[in-house]
């Protein structure tokens, strides 16, 4: 039998993992989906469909997906549950694909067809309720749209989810109580550090900058205009790959590796 992947032992492992801890599991899951759901009907009807749909995304897949990944490895609170953990005949591989799945394709699946079905809704909803009559029925119906998955917010929510989530497993591994705070509190510092330094060097470099996103853009003041300056092509290319790529992958393995170093 392999010693590093197999595929019966590991379908058990999964099973275990989510029949132990059901109400945990789907309970965060379902929490998510609820604050997904009021999200999206308080700011439609404070601010209108483009507010309610942005922000319930961002919220239920950043933030319900980091939450949940904060917790799949959250076995080492008590000695206890973390030495049941560790002695489970099963691979540290295995064990970190578990978690892997239920926070990088269970979660998001789910979560993804529940928007779906939420947004369809109202649009629809909105859809119907208009005038097919009136001199602005085709422009009110167009002025709303199915959010798309493949569109602007959406591809930066998922940047956002697969380092954040990634961030939040090492931490479930390297903090043993209330991890979910701590990097939280560890992502919010280095970005503003990022930010600050970002913009002390563009300050040093260029005159009238008025902000400074970190690593690739800076707006400046033009009269009483405003300007920004973005990173030459290549290098924006190189950026880019590095954020969406290379760091979510390096966390992602340094949650594995972490997880190897606890079973021994």
């Amino acid at each position: 039998m392999n010693n590093t992947f197999n595929i019966h032992r590991f379908g058990l492992v999964f099973k275990k993992t989510v029949l132990e801890r059901p109400m945990q599991l789907f309970g965060l899951t379902v929490l998510s989906l609820a604050v997904v759901f009021f999200v999206y009907v308080l700011g439609k009807q404070l601010s209108g469909f483009d507010v309610a749909q942005n922000a319930s995304f961002l919220l239920g897949l950043v933030g319900g997906g980091c939450f949940l990944a904060s917790f799949v490895f959250g076995y080492f609170s008590t000695n206890a549950m973390g030495s049941s953990f560790l002695t489970l005949p099963a691979s540290h591989f295995e064990k970190w694909l578990c978690g892997i799945l239920l926070t990088g394709v269970w979660y998001v699946l789910i979560f993804l067809l529940f928007y779906r079905f939420v947004d369809t809704l109202f649009v629809g909803i909105y859809r119907r309720s208009l005038d097919s009559n009136g001199p602005f029925f085709k422009e009110l119906y167009e002025q709303v749209q199915i959010f798309p998955f493949d569109g602007f917010v959406a591809n930066k929510a998922a940047i956002m989810f697969v380092n954040f989530a990634g961030a939040m497993l090492v931490g479930s591994l390297y903090f043993n109580k209330v991890n979910f705070i701590k990097v939280a509190l560890l992502i919010s510092a280095f970005w503003l550090g990022a930010w600050l330094f970002n913009l002390m060097i563009a300050k040093a470099m260029i005159q009238d900058v008025n902000n400074a996103m970190p690593y690739f853009l800076v707006w400046i003041d033009i009269n009483k205009d405003q300007g920004r300056i973005e990173l030459p092509g290549k290098l924006l290319t190189v950026v880019g790959i590095l954020i969406q790529y290379v760091v979510p992958a390096i966390l992602w393995m340094v949650a594995y590796i972490r997880l190897r170093e606890k079973e021994f």
